[in-house]
């Protein structure tokens, strides 16, 4: 695990960027959603229909719920990642990829 300069949370040795403010550790600056849009150039096709996919943007999901106004304390020791979505504009497949470097 390393710690996050800008916001000290623990990230994943794995990751390149920071879960919880969006800081890349390689950029070594804090990423904008829209700059990763921009970014990114992967060209995938659909494994359905062979047709281009859509990027639909980057999300970050984690496991449990939320409570009441502060959420559960126990969340902060949750599993978070994030993903590229891309999305098949001709038969709606939706798939999660790793984010690129």
């Amino acid at each position: 695990m390393k710690t996050c300069p800008n916001c000290n949370e623990e990230v994943e040795d794995s990751f390149d960027l920071c879960w919880n403010c969006n800081y890349s550790f390689t950029e070594k600056h804090v990423v904008e959603i829209e700059d990763a849009a921009i970014v990114n150039d992967r060209k995938l096709n659909c494994l359905r229909c062979n047709t281009a996919m859509d990027f639909a943007g980057n999300s970050r999901f984690h496991e449990g719920t939320q409570f009441g106004i502060f959420g559960n304390l126990f969340e902060l020791f949750e599993n978070r990642q994030s993903f590229d979505l891309y999305t098949c504009p001709t038969c709606g497949k939706v798939e999660f990829f790793i984010p690129q470097k």
